[in-house]
């Protein structure tokens, strides 16, 4: 996925979970964050920092953050940009598990108030895959799992209530997974942060008994791309 133009700055604070105040060469400016999680280590002042700046002249904020440098390297907190960077992926069978498939649709409504990621076909097909993503930006090296990136970084009753509604599907006769985009590359594994949120950690390991296939991908990122560049070993035990 190709980024827009970036301008760097230097993170002031971030609050309210979805503003964040930098300081430009301009000048200080408040900027949109696109991340409604806790952002743990992304968030400290003075950080490095990168933002788009919005065209549309409707927009309040017209900067949103993108990136943070941390000592590891880049990492990605937009939430919203995992969604086409997989798109891209799949049209492109980088992930030869999820290849194979010749309709891809985005913002599937699976059934009235349930609406999934991405929806897999094949000509022949009613069903295919249902296919959640996540974005995966926690990494802890002081924490129980150093080294691992982790999800998630906040209790996540929504992610939850989609690994459920993903065991259902397999009832109904669809194929389910799950992929965690992993958006820094200093990371050796991906797994849960039970102490965070140890429900949705129980429930990812119950999915998975039930056929929910999980996949973790660590991002390569710069100032001008980000796509999916290998698989992590996933250690869920």
């Amino acid at each position: 996925m190709k980024l827009p133009p970036l301008e760097e700055g230097r993170l002031i604070q971030r609050y309210k979970r979805f503003l964040a105040d930098v300081e430009f060469p301009s000048g200080v400016e408040t900027v949109h964050c696109p991340n409604p999680g806790a952002m743990t280590g992304l968030k400290d002042p003075g950080l490095r920092v990168w933002c788009s700046v919005s065209e549309n002249p409707k927009r309040k904020l017209k900067k949103t953050l993108e990136l943070v440098e941390v000592e590891g390297g880049l990492v990605g907190i937009h939430t919203g940009r995992p969604n086409t960077i997989v798109h891209e992926a799949l049209e492109k069978g980088t992930i030869a598990e999820l290849s194979g498939w010749s309709q891809i649709r985005r913002e599937f409504n699976w059934r009235p108030g349930t609406r999934f990621d991405f929806c897999l076909n094949r000509d022949t097909e009613t069903m295919g895959m249902l296919l959640e993503v996540k974005n995966v930006h926690l990494l802890r090296p002081d924490g129980p799992n150093p080294g691992a990136a982790e999800f998630p970084d906040s209790v996540t009753a929504r992610g939850t209530k989609h690994l459920r509604h993903l065991a259902e599907s397999i009832e109904e006769g669809w194929q389910a997974g799950m992929l965690f985009v992993v958006q820094r590359t200093d990371v050796d594994r991906f797994t849960t942060a039970a102490d965070i949120d140890s429900v949705y950690a129980q429930e990812l390991l119950r999915v998975r008994k039930l056929g929910v296939q999980i996949h973790a991908w660590v991002c390569r990122l710069s100032l001008d791309e980000i796509k999916l560049e290998r698989p992590l070993p996933i250690d869920l035990d």
